[in-house]
């Protein structure tokens, strides 16, 4: 059983993402460790050679346990044990397979101490355990995770630079100083390797979206949760776009997005660009959370009028936290795949970021 009551520690005594600052590659690859959480994002949508289809998110949490680095006065603490360690590490791991209608997920914990878990950013690695993404090459990373019988290997490079979301990487989640984080994405990387199930082992290639984010600062205290779309479209564009939701209805007005061109180029968008209707619902038989299920997503300024559908209605992870997340389909004006991540709509997963 995991204690949480370290998650509860105050914010205010880490850094705070105040100000865009520069984004440096490879040390922003790795751990921010002043910061109180950070999480390192990986998702996918993989076909294999017969035409299956796969989904898959492999995520990696850091949550600081107490400042670092630990002080005695201004004299750092020495630390006698090698499993002493005041960063937590999580983990989830995600598959959806589409012609089983099933959703497999896990999660894992581990304290940073003894190996067990951490993050580096030269060469690149962030690991739990034997769950793992770390640097095999220029612009190539290596990720593998397996739990039981399910297991994902691939090769993955990235075919564009890295996009700085909101105002050169600083992504405010809601007004006042330090309720932002610091940013980045990788929108579209190739990725090729295995995918095992109970049905056996399929070759598999798709396409694949990475995120990085860092901060310790809180949504509003209006905030209920958010909706998020990360959005592969045929064409070679990509769109991110978030939705803060607000008790009372309304959404926060920082909420906001990206499109990614062909070229790397990067329009932004502001949460009044983009018109989003929830077509459909689904309501978890495990949490009786319910979430929506299908969205007509429209950016009038670019011609975009995109229908977004999940590949299957239940992919709720009941772990730490319960949330919705998910690989879906693009129709409407432009086509594609994507992932999109619900959150807030069961209630108690409130407070834990």
């Amino acid at each position: 059983m995991i204690d949480l009551s370290p998650l509860e520690i105050t914010s205010d005594q880490f850094e705070r993402a105040e100000v865009a600052r520069a984004i440096t590659f490879p040390a922003d690859l790795g751990p921010h460790p002043t910061f109180h959480t950070e999480w390192w994002y990986y998702t996918g949508n993989l076909l294999a050679e017969n035409g299956q289809h796969y989904g898959f998110q492999l995520t990696f949490f850091r949550r600081a346990l107490a400042p670092q680095p630990l002080l005695q006065g201004d004299v750092p603490v020495a630390r006698s044990s090698e499993w002493a360690d005041n960063q937590l590490y999580f983990a989830h791991f995600a598959l959806t397979d589409v012609a089983q209608n099933t959703f497999h997920h896990a999660q894992r914990f581990s304290r940073g101490g003894a190996n067990l878990a951490g993050a580096q950013s030269k060469p690149y690695r962030v690991w739990l355990e034997d769950w793992e993404v770390r640097e095999i090459g220029p612009n190539q990373v290596e990720l593998k995770a397996r739990e039981g019988e399910i297991a994902l290997e691939l090769v993955i490079e990235s075919l564009k630079p890295p996009v700085l979301q909101g105002e050169r990487g600083l992504s405010p989640k809601s007004e006042g100083p330090g309720n932002a984080s610091y940013y980045y994405s990788f929108t579209r990387n190739q990725a090729s390797g295995v995918v095992q199930t109970s049905q056996g082992s399929m070759d598999v290639s798709g396409q694949v979206w990475q995120d990085h984010e860092w901060s310790s600062g809180a949504m509003g205290p209006e905030a209920e949760g958010w909706d998020w779309f990360s959005l592969q479209l045929a064409d070679g564009r990509e769109v991110m776009f978030f939705r803060i939701r607000r008790t009372d209805g309304s959404i926060e007005p920082v909420s906001a997005g990206v499109i990614v061109e062909v070229d790397g180029r990067t329009r932004r968008l502001t949460r009044d660009a983009v018109q989003i209707e929830v077509l459909d619902y689904w309501q978890s038989p495990t949490s009786q959370a319910r979430y929506p299920s299908k969205w007509n997503l429209a950016i009038p300024e670019a011609g975009m009028e995109l229908i977004i559908t999940p590949l299957i209605a239940n992919q709720e992870l009941q772990t730490l936290f319960v949330y919705w997340e998910g690989a879906v389909r693009i129709e409407g004006s432009q086509r594609g795949f994507g992932y999109v991540e619900l959150t807030g709509y069961y209630q108690s997963m409130q407070g834990v970021f």
